[in-house]
């Protein structure tokens, strides 16, 4: 359990918060490319981390990420014209550029010159893998930007589905290092099969080659935030081998969870503002096993138009109790509930808008949780007092280097070596292949 101080601490982002503040330190995904695709299309209304900001490209091209207030009388830019060059505020015709210069001013005499005067809040973007990334902080010069570990280089497939959750974003985090649910929550999901290795997708579901529910959970420190196996009896030689899974945690917001025989899966948690949060899941990977985003969101019961509306709010959600069947229930569904994330959702929103951790009742299986909990917590404490961010101090590990791992492995292997790249382990000494006797390791 934690403190409600500390509780507070872990949750809150929005104004001067020490969490939201540490959050500004890094480069933040705001929005998919898909939403501003094209040059002049509409300008896209956001809220991160409890600030209003509108995103565009325009008529050139160029991306733009401002103050979604206008600085004239404050009314919302993101209901504007995106027209020749800039963006045009309906009020009074004021215009901006994507780097916040105010470009025209048609109700005010052109002698005042006050256009070369004045300049609205614009921040730096980048794009890759998908997203489009804004640097909300203030650190000069700009930390550089890396490409997201799901996508280190431009030709790397990607499939994204998106949607709006109603909590606050570090129950939603807790929930991508908590292992020991997918044995229960996604079960009908997620199955066993004998005769493998690894991990595999298929149309309907993913299998793994496990029928241990009590994985026993391991951490690792990282510097840019940890690294945590889960471990359990595989189906044949457990007296030899484990199967094995390792989720990486990429401050501070990322999740690397362990891939498929298919593709690698990842997801992406961005606080809205304190009760609310964007929730991105990735597939990505080289080969041709790696799902179209149409079907990636059909898999997952996150289809624009059908699952989600304009607005990415999902159809099954709890003011209709997420459209949970019983009688499938009755029939061989675990939860009753479609898609791996809207079961999730229904536990994260359940717990209220900021979960209540001071009266918890934790068991071995949250080991993981309970030191993301103080890292993320003493990670905050730290900036605020003047440290450097969590994973852009040195020594570093580039993102391209980052890597989730499953599969069966020999009892004698250290479970920390597993998806890590040389330059890793020489980032880590103490992540070295071991030989452990074998009762030590079981």
């Amino acid at each position: 359990m934690l403190s409600a101080e500390d509780n507070q601490l872990l949750c809150r982002v929005e104004g001067n918060a020490p969490m939201g503040q540490m959050m500004r330190a890094y480069w933040l995904p705001i929005c998919l490319s898909d939403e501003v695709a094209e040059p002049g299309t509409p300008p896209l209304r956001l809220r991160i981390l409890g600030e209003d900001l509108v995103c565009f490209r325009d008529s050139d091209g160029r991306l733009g990420v401002l103050d979604n207030h206008c600085p004239h009388r404050k009314a919302l830019l993101s209901f504007g014209r995106n027209e020749a060059g800039g963006l045009r505020c309906l009020y009074h015709g004021w215009k901006l550029d994507v780097d916040g210069n105010i470009t025209e001013m048609p109700a005010e005499p052109a002698q005042a010159c006050v256009t070369a005067k004045l300049k609205h809040r614009a921040y730096p973007v980048r794009e890759a893998g998908g997203f489009v990334w804004a640097y909300l902080g203030s650190r000069q010069p700009l930390p550089v930007f890396e490409p997201p570990p799901f996508a280190p280089v431009p030709d790397r497939r990607v499939a994204i589905a998106k949607t709006l959750v109603a909590c606050n974003w570090a129950q939603i985090v807790e929930g991508q290092i908590d292992s020991a649910h997918s044995s229960s929550l996604h079960s009908s999901d997620m199955v066993p099969v004998r005769g493998t290795d690894s991990a595999g997708a298929a149309a309907d579901r993913w299998t793994r080659p496990s029928t241990d529910r009590a994985p026993r959970i391991r951490v690792q420190p990282t510097s840019y935030g940890f690294r945590y196996a889960a471990v359990r009896r595989p189906m044949v030689d457990e007296a030899t081998h484990d199967y094995v899974r390792v989720t990486a945690f990429v401050a501070p917001l990322t999740c690397l969870i362990p891939p498929n025989t298919s593709y690698a899966v990842s997801q992406i948690t961005v606080p809205i503002d304190d009760h609310n949060s964007w929730f991105y899941f990735i597939a990505s990977g080289d080969g041709q096993d790696v799902p179209t985003t149409e079907v990636w969101r059909q898999f997952l019961h996150l289809q624009p138009g059908i699952d989600v509306d304009d607005g990415w709010h999902r159809r099954r959600h709890a003011g209709n109790d997420y459209l949970q069947d019983r009688r499938a229930m009755a029939h061989g569904s675990f939860t009753g509930i479609d898609g791996i994330p809207t079961q999730d959702i229904a536990m994260w929103e359940g717990m209220g808008s900021i979960a209540d951790r001071t009266s918890e009742r934790l068991g071995a299986s949250d080991i993981a949780v309970v030191r993301w909990r103080r890292l993320m917590i003493d990670a905050a404490r730290a900036h605020s007092a003047g440290s450097s961010p969590l994973g852009l101090a040195e020594p570093r590990v580039a993102q391209s280097r980052i890597a989730a791992f499953e599969g069966i492995v020999p009892k004698t292997v250290d479970w920390r070596t597993l998806g890590t790249s040389a330059e890793e382990r020489a980032a880590y000494p103490q992540a070295q292949v071991k030989l452990r006797p074998g009762p030590a390791a079981k």
